[in-house]
């Protein structure tokens, strides 16, 4: 069993999802396996890097990127997902709801005029 680096996919979860990914299409063999490509991918959209900045050891960013695109347009994503995520953990499930209370002149609301501080004071 090998140890996955930060953000890759461990072995179990790569033995259900295997088959699922097309078979290589080109004339050549390919130099990066399914399995680098996507760990590729889960380090890319996990670091919030650039394309550019993918590390040597996945291979080169244009085969990754090729690749992800291919992937993407043909919906494998959702399929592997849906495939790893049998049983959701829905602990850790936030959504984007935030909410500021704001005064009621904020609004819109109608103002009333403010007495102005230049009138001469009466005498």
């Amino acid at each position: 069993m090998t140890i996955p680096k930060r953000y890759e996919i461990t072995d179990e979860q790569w033995q259900q999802i295997e088959s699922l990914f097309p078979p290589y299409c080109t004339g050549r063999p390919p130099k990066l396996s399914n399995r680098q490509a996507f760990n590729a991918i889960l380090w890319i959209l996990k670091s919030g890097a650039a394309w550019r900045d993918l590390p040597e050891r996945y291979g080169s960013w244009k085969t990754v990127y090729s690749r992800f695109r291919v992937w993407a347009d043909a919906g494998l994503f959702e399929k592997l997902f849906r495939q790893l995520i049998d049983d959701p953990d829905l602990e850790n499930v936030s959504l984007d709801s935030t909410s500021i209370r704001v005064h009621q002149k904020a609004t819109g609301a109608k103002k009333m005029p403010a007495a102005s501080s230049k009138t001469k004071p009466s005498v």
